[in-house]
């Protein structure tokens, strides 16, 4: 993939070659909303609670007796259909936390920032040097690269003084690409790269991780299976040492008899033979 780099003044200054694998990825719109919708549930606190009628203040005493008051029933001022009562099924403290591999999360991040390049709303930019902390600088440069809408500038590192800078601007975000994630670039309408956090995200993207079918890694599923083999190795070195050490104790008790000995056996070896 082609793509033409801006300098601060919005004029192109040249053009470089991408690597397709990260930047010409076809659309999967399932994907993206799987990561889309993960990122999502992965921000919720779920500190949420209500309180049950059981943890409601209150309600010990039964409000009237049982019977002959020609009123309703009723055991607690704190039961649900009362004022000020409990909660039924009410929300409670859960995690919403919801997991996705690495290579998916990343595949949608891929498919993001080429449908981005395709609509031509991904701009690179050289550098951001005239930045320096104020929102003048910033509006300035959105407006030479010709930004009305809402915008985030991706940058290799957090840059202090262009987050000071887009602090006031609204429509503005700061984002390193180290954190780069779906979410943040389908909430934007553009997004104004830097030339070297291209590079590394193309550098990180392309490359598969590892897993079960990557070249060479290990996955979760197979550590199981790998620490296995390991232990069955070390029994079967450690049976054969013992092996060994048995038969070198037997040669060495073997050496040990004296010849006078060994006459001795033999010749009650022969006595017995004859008789």
């Amino acid at each position: 993939m082609e793509a033409q780099v801006k300098n601060q003044q919005g004029v192109t200054i040249e053009t470089v070659e991408l690597n397709d694998a990260v930047f010409a990825v076809p659309m999967n719109q399932a994907l993206v909303h799987q990561a889309l919708v993960t990122y999502l549930l992965n921000k919720r606190q779920g500190t949420h609670d209500t309180k049950t009628r059981g943890e409601v203040s209150g309600g010990g005493r039964k409000p009237w007796v049982q019977k002959h008051t020609g009123r309703a029933r009723q055991g607690s001022i704190r039961s649900p259909q009362w004022r000020h009562g409990g909660v039924v099924f009410g929300p409670h403290p859960r995690s919403y936390r919801r997991g996705m591999t690495r290579r998916t999360r990343r595949q949608a991040l891929k498919c993001v920032l080429s449908e981005k390049a395709r609509q031509q709303h991904l701009i690179f930019i050289d550098s951001l040097d005239t930045i320096n902390g104020k929102t003048k600088s910033m509006v300035d440069l959105l407006n030479s690269l010709g930004i009305s809408g809402s915008a985030l500038m991706v940058t290799r590192e957090p840059l202090h003084p262009m987050i000071k800078a887009a602090h006031n601007l609204q429509k503005v975000w700061t984002l390193p690409v180290t954190l780069l994630n779906a979410q943040e670039l389908l909430s934007r309408e553009t997004v104004i790269m830097t030339l070297e956090a291209a590079r590394w995200a193309e550098e990180t993207l392309a490359v598969e991780p590892h897993g079960r079918r990557g070249s060479g890694g290990r996955s979760k599923a197979t550590l199981v299976d790998v620490v296995a083999d390991d232990v069955a190795e070390d029994l079967e070195s450690e049976a054969e040492e013992i092996a060994v050490a048995g038969q070198s104790d037997g040669d060495r008790a073997v050496d040990s008899l004296n010849p006078t000995e060994e006459s001795e056996a033999t010749n009650e070896a022969e006595s017995q033979g004859d008789v």
